[in-house]
């Protein structure tokens, strides 16, 4: 008959510290290029915003200079800057906090 040992295991002296998963987010920064009713017609027609919603983006954006657009994943929000910059209106991306 055979007898196994014992198996020690080590645990971690510490707690393991994870900070929460944050959404990315685009944001839209003012410009005196294009005009308001062009930017309301991009936030429509790459986000499906309606007319309402995306002129309240637009007119933020015009007024405070830059406005949130979207949020999510850091892959998607990529993706919606640079469509945003094809359509020639200036984004970057942050990290939500």
């Amino acid at each position: 008959m055979t007898e196994t040992a014992p198996i020690e295991l080590d645990e971690p002296g510490h707690k393991e510290t994870t900070e929460p998963d944050l959404p990315w987010v685009c944001i839209v920064h003012n410009d005196p290029i294009n005009l308001m009713s062009y930017v309301v017609y991009v936030f429509q027609k790459l986000f499906g915003y309606s007319r309402d919603k995306a002129t309240k983006l637009m007119l933020q954006v015009h007024h405070e200079g830059r406005a949130a657009v979207s949020s999510g994943p850091r892959e998607r929000v990529e993706m919606d800057v640079y469509r945003l910059h094809a359509h020639g209106l200036w984004a970057t991306m942050t990290k939500d906090a």
